[in-house]
């Protein structure tokens, strides 16, 4: 059977660390959507290992890591990250897989991505999607309609090479002239497909096999829920599916597989990029809690935007991926506060409203009901049981659980593997 983790919010929760421990308990992690517009950070004896395309779970050396046919894959980035590992002494060989279905990011997606946001913004970031211009949208562009390439397509020479020459000859036509060495390009592709071979499985075939032996599969979502392609806040989203039924199509597996549907929640809210964001605070309080959660995008090193936490998004959020419990992440980072506050419900026109507004308008109009908590102004990074948490922290706990109707089962305290509590007892 599988479980799955994934981000409750607007991405950068803190999943890698999660998957990173967990994973230990898992004989297989997969990714099953995005690309390199992911970025986990795991921090292993004091020392920072950035993921963007390989899965976090590579750190469990007894486990296979997959790239599902879900994702969209830049070469260069993988094999930047392969080198990595390899750097770090961090075995990978005969367990690290990527699917023959995935597609395939080019560098002209990258382009592309960069050109349609330098179109939409016009001088200003006001319309901008403000995306990682890795080319995750452009490249699941292509695979919508039909113009991609996938990785199987590398050991098709002719096939690539008239799929490939199209794509950019489509792209000429929309953007214009720009400069793109095809030939060059083609050539380097061919020197990946050997390097690729050892790595490229039916992974679907792989998974499905591995549920009859009686494995365990863990998940590993990308982005999060809130910028997920259909329910997030359109068009401020990712491309893909990234709430728990895009690990169904991004793996090819049974929903019946995922039993456990694990949602990681920071303790206050983050955001990268443009859209709306009810509790947004552009004060001296998202300053302080940008500093001290060090809050900077691993992909992009952009600044993120910063917001109380938000329990109108967490219910939405539990009630499309059914979670069953919670990983509350960076509760040290309020440490210092006096007061902390969540936001408990919206009102639109002077009525409290019952679910998430699909119209951006609705949700610009939408006050925010707040309810505030005194603060515990203590250091929690040596605290390894629930029971030691001061009393302010554990109401704080408490009153998120009791607003969207989860168990918090996993509480972050700290940056180290060490600084997770478990509570046992709940699961």
């Amino acid at each position: 059977m599988a479980s799955i983790i994934i981000g409750s919010q607007w991405g950068d929760e803190g999943k890698g660390k999660l998957v990173d421990i967990l994973s230990q308990q898992f004989d297989v992690v997969a990714r099953c959507q995005g690309g390199a517009n992911a970025g986990h950070t795991i921090v292993v004896d004091g020392k920072k290992i950035a993921l963007h395309l390989i899965p976090s779970g590579i750190l469990n050396e007894k486990a296979s890591c997959i790239l599902g046919n879900g994702m969209v894959i830049h070469l260069p980035t993988f094999f930047k990250e392969v080198q990595g590992l390899q750097d770090k002494g961090i075995n990978y060989k005969g367990r690290l897989f990527v699917s023959d279905r995935a597609h395939l990011v080019f560098d002209l997606h990258q382009m592309i991505d960069a050109m349609k946001e330098a179109e939409l913004s016009n001088g200003t970031s006001n319309d901008s999607i403000g995306t990682t211009k890795r080319g995750i949208g452009p490249c699941y562009s292509s695979k919508a309609s039909r113009g991609g390439l996938r990785v199987c397509d590398l050991y098709s020479p002719e096939h690539f090479k008239k799929t490939f020459t199209r794509l950019v000859e489509n792209k000429h036509k929309r953007f214009g002239s720009f400069e793109y060495d095809v030939e060059a390009e083609l050539k380097r592709y061919q020197e990946f497909a050997e390097m690729l071979k050892p790595f490229v499985i039916d992974s679907v075939y792989y998974l499905n096999q591995a549920f009859k032996e009686g494995k365990k599969v863990l998940i590993e979502g990308a982005q999060s829920t809130m910028l997920d392609l259909d329910f997030g806040c359109y068009p401020y989203v990712t491309s893909s599916a990234s709430s728990v039924g895009g690990a169904c199509t991004g793996l090819g597996i049974s929903p019946n597989k995922v039993v456990t549907q694990i949602g990681v929640v920071k303790a206050y809210t983050t955001k990268v990029g443009s859209g709306p964001f009810p509790t947004e605070q552009n004060d001296h309080v998202g300053d302080s809690l940008r500093k001290a959660g060090s809050e900077f995008g691993t992909t992009t090193g952009r600044p993120r935007r910063i917001g109380w936490l938000d329990a109108v998004v967490l219910r939405y959020t539990s009630m499309i991926n059914d979670f069953t419990r919670l990983n509350l992440t960076k509760l040290d980072v309020l440490s210092d506060f006096e007061e902390i506050k969540i936001g408990v419900d919206y009102k639109y026109k002077g009525e409290t409203i019952k679910s998430f507004p699909a119209s951006l308008e609705t949700l610009a109009q939408c006050e925010v009901i707040y309810e505030s908590f005194p603060g515990w102004k203590c250091d929690l990074s040596h605290v390894t049981e629930y029971e030691q948490l001061p009393i302010q922290a554990k109401n704080y706990i408490k009153r998120i659980e009791e607003l969207v109707g989860v168990p918090i089962v996993y509480i972050g305290v700290g940056v180290e593997r060490k600084n997770l509590i478990e509570r046992k007892e709940l699961i």
